[in-house]
Parts: structure tokens; sequence; C-alpha cells
């Protein structure tokens, strides 16, 4: 049996929450599936844990490959993700289909919830959302910096956020909020998530396996189902 140690963002998270079981019955070996938000995981690769997979934007692999630290063998696209906006299951659903709609919807809010600005891409772009609709000063206090999987999106579920904005998946696979929908089309950000085996890994040859195994067709409707869309790439 061998371990294979994954660390990826909270987007995934949904995903390997199911797949990850199947890997393991399928091959028996054991899958250490780690989350943190991208800069903990940058500063993890930079302390030198032991990792087997990273799964993170591929821009962020490519120069992972170009400094040596990701191979270039045995990588791969899997899935893209957009941003979108959560609130309280069995409240109002705001309108959110435009700009302005989104803007109404954020002005009204009590408590707007979305990942630090500095430790995750949908951080950066709901950061940047709120300033080009010219908010950030407006809700001032009432936004509140809280990652997904360090609470942001529970907040949304227990009332303490009104509205929040993070990946769809992360959304989607929470109990106690509803997806009011994908963030307009001009303020969105849609990330490539990809997977690539660490150079410095002891485990290789079942990390390009597993690898394989997560963009499989079963496996790419797992991630579908999860609020993903699979790149044209990979079809």
């Amino acid at each position: 049996m061998v371990t294979i140690t994954s660390i990826a963002g909270g987007a995934p998270k949904p995903v390997f929450d199911r797949l990850g079981p199947l890997y393991e019955q399928r091959t028996g070996n054991r899958l250490n599936a780690l989350y943190d938000t991208m800069s903990g995981i940058q500063a993890r690769v930079s302390k030198g844990d032991a990792l087997d997979v990273l799964l993170m934007p591929v821009s962020m692999l490519d120069d992972y490959e170009k400094a040596g630290v990701v191979l270039a063998a045995g990588r791969a696209a899997l899935a893209n993700i957009g941003l979108g906006v959560g609130v309280k299951a069995g409240g109002t659903i705001p309108d959110i289909s435009t700009p302005e709609a989104l803007r109404r919807a954020l002005q009204v809010a009590q408590a707007v919830v979305h990942a630090p600005p500095t430790a995750t891409p949908s951080g950066a772009q709901s950061d940047k959302v709120l300033r080009e609709l010219g908010l950030r000063d407006e809700l001032g206090s009432r936004v509140q910096h809280i990652a997904g999987l360090a609470g942001g999106v529970a907040a949304i579920a227990s009332g303490e956020g009104t509205i929040g904005i993070f990946p769809k998946s992360e959304i989607v696979a929470f109990d106690g909020v509803t997806l009011a929908g994908a963030l307009p089309p001009s303020l969105q950000l849609n990330i490539l998530y990809g997977a690539g085996i660490v150079a410095a890994s002891p485990a290789a040859g079942p990390a390009a396996d597993f690898i394989r195994f997560l963009i499989e067709p079963e496996s790419r409707k797992v991630w579908t189902a999860c609020g993903f869309d699979v790149p044209d790439a990979t079809r």
C-alpha cells in the first residue's frame, strides 16, 4: 500500500470527498488529502513539506514546473470553476444577473463574506469585484475576510454572513447555503485547476496513476456534479 499526499485549495474538496474513497477502494492505496489556501500551499512547498500531488490553478503549476518543483510528465488539466454567490438556505434569492443587480444585492447585505484577498484567487477577485462596483469603501467593516474552508461558507449558513462570494463548488456542497447564481460574466473569474506531481515525491508512479484517475470519464462526472466544468482540452 502506498500513501499519496495531495494538497489543494478549498474548491476541489467536494470532489475529493467523493472520489477519494473510490480511489482507495480501487487501488488499495491511501489518499492523504490536505487543503489550504493558495498562499498556505506555497508556504508548505517552500518549507519542503512531504507532498506528492499539487492541485492548483494551471498558471501556478506552470511556474512550479519552470522552477523544477513539479514534473512536466504526468500533469493534467482537471476542470474549470467559477465564482458564485451564496445565501442562507430558505431565504430570499437575490437577483445577481447583472453587475448593477449584484451591486444592489451587496449594498443591502448586513455582512458580506469572501476569502482574504491575499490568500486565494477567489479572494483577490472578490475584492476586485467590490472595488469595480464602487462598494469597497461603502461596505467597509461589513466585509468579512474568511476562507471557505476556514468557516466562510459556514458563516453564510449561520447567518453571520448575509451573502458570500466563493467558488461554486464550495457553495453547492454546503448544507444550509443556497447558490444564488454565478457572478456576472464581466466580473467572473474562471479558474482552471490542474494537477502535477511534486518532483521530490518518492511515489511518482502511483501519483501519476492517481492523476489519471481524476480525469477518467466517470471521475469527470463527479467534477461536473460538484459545480465544475470539464475543460474542452480534456473532453
